[in-house]
């Protein structure tokens, strides 16, 4: 198959994962605002917070750094059982370790062992992300497997919510339904991986355990700092402000997700591809990341200034009356689907595809360093609620968009890009 085919096919199985993503939705958050409120729908968004840093020790940047070391050596089979058994291993151990540490921190603190069962089952999405290596297949581009793992998982998830979720007492019920679909999907992809694909796990060496870990770090390191103006936002606002303060940030930010996970297709497909081109020629790995400038720029604009044009007819018809106070979460981050679609451009396509990894590190740590300080002083110095964490998240962002095209237009646009490129790849 040629790239171009590629492309094309891996491009329309990400695309159906995310006509999923806006169908589903649509059915199970209007009816799961509704039947929870806002307290309790705050509730387990601000457990999937919490458990999200977990999730973010388990991955350790393999998301993008294993991706990129499986689409390097696709064509070596004995690579790639290589590196898919040293990542799986390590994945296993840090999501041991995680499980431990969340249970310490759950039995120690009363606010958190009031709502234990509801923390417990939520985790179970970790182990459910540590089975399915969504990194092998992106790395393999074998997109398709992702698409019909995540049609199932979804359509399970939206059958199971309305028939055990009839009640506000149900609520504890809803994570659990997530991990079994997430386990589910996570085993069956690992007998795939196993058996169709022919990947074998074999014992790695110490050496290349290291190697991994190496690869991973710095990656690992600017996801930890992400977490501080992603999942943070939501956990500092469950923590001064409350779980129902969460629920109207929460709803109304899903809104804002579902448009901004247009991108998650594109993003999927090319990220893989793109590296591969870097790895080969970055002449034309540059001239195709100008071309997706252009594709990707005025349609995510319209999409932005769309929503936060129709911010409150939305907010009624999917959330609800008593969601009203999600309205402005709506319209501060209606431009995140905008911003973040080039800042993924000028970060993930440019600097981490071509190897610029320390500066893709320091752009995010310092931004999220800004992001942390600045919910502190919305949150709890100046008591603006889910309206101040909305335009921090947003102030956040707009720093990673002008931080990278800087870094962008000094190593890419001068004359002296292979000359930087090839000296001083970080």
């Amino acid at each position: 198959m040629s790239n171009r085919k590629r492309l094309i096919s891996n491009f329309l199985s990400l695309s159906s994962v995310q006509v999923a993503n806006y169908v589903f939705p649509l059915i199970t958050v209007p009816y799961l605002v509704r039947v929870l409120g806002p307290e309790k729908f705050g509730l387990l968004a601000f457990a999937q917070a919490f458990i999200g840093y977990f999730g973010l020790v388990t991955d350790y940047g393999f998301g993008l750094s294993a991706t990129r070391s499986v689409s390097i050596h696709r064509d070596n089979k004995e690579r790639v059982d290589e590196i898919f058994s040293s990542v799986v291993l390590i994945k296993a151990a840090l999501m041991i370790l995680s499980f431990l540490v969340m249970c310490i921190v759950v039995f120690s603190i009363p606010r958190f062992r009031a709502e234990w069962l509801v923390y417990i089952f939520t985790f179970g999405v970790v182990l459910g992300g540590v089975l399915f290596p969504s990194w092998l297949f992106q790395g393999l581009e074998k997109m398709k497997q992702i698409a019909i793992f995540n049609m199932f998982s979804r359509a399970f998830f939206t059958i199971c919510i309305f028939i055990f979720i009839r009640s506000q007492n149900d609520y504890p019920y809803v994570p659990l339904i997530t991990a079994i679909g997430s386990l589910f999907v996570g085993i069956i992809a690992l007998l795939i991986v196993l058996f169709k694909l022919e990947v074998k796990f074999r014992w790695p060496e110490s050496s290349e355990i290291k190697y991994q870990l190496r690869e991973g770090w710095h990656i690992f390191i600017s996801t930890i700092a992400i977490s501080l103006y992603t999942i943070s936002n939501t956990f500092i606002l469950g923590i001064f402000a409350g779980t129902t303060v969460v629920g109207y940030f929460s709803a109304g930010e899903k809104i804002v997700k579902a448009v901004q996970g247009l991108m998650g297709p594109l993003s999927q497909t090319v990220y893989p591809h793109i590296s591969k081109l870097a790895n080969e020629s970055r002449d034309v790995a540059m001239a195709f990341m100008k071309r997706l400038v252009r594709i990707i720029g005025l349609p995510m604009f319209v999409l932005s200034f769309s929503l936060c044009i129709f911010a409150a007819p939305l907010s009624n018809l999917i959330l609800g009356e008593q969601f009203k106070e999600s309205i402005p979460v709506i319209r501060i981050l209606s431009f995140l689907p905008f911003i973040i679609g080039m800042a993924t451009i000028y970060s993930n396509f440019f600097l981490l595809a071509f190897g610029f990894t320390r500066a893709w590190s320091r752009i995010i740590i310092s931004s999220s360093v800004a992001s942390l300080i600045g919910a502190l002083i919305f949150v709890y110095l100046l008591g603006m609620g889910h309206v101040g964490i909305s335009i921090n998240i947003l102030l956040t962002e707009i720093i990673v968009l002008v931080s990278s095209f800087v870094y962008y237009r000094k190593y890419a646009i001068m004359p002296s890009l292979k000359c930087a490129i090839k000296g001083s790849a970080e």
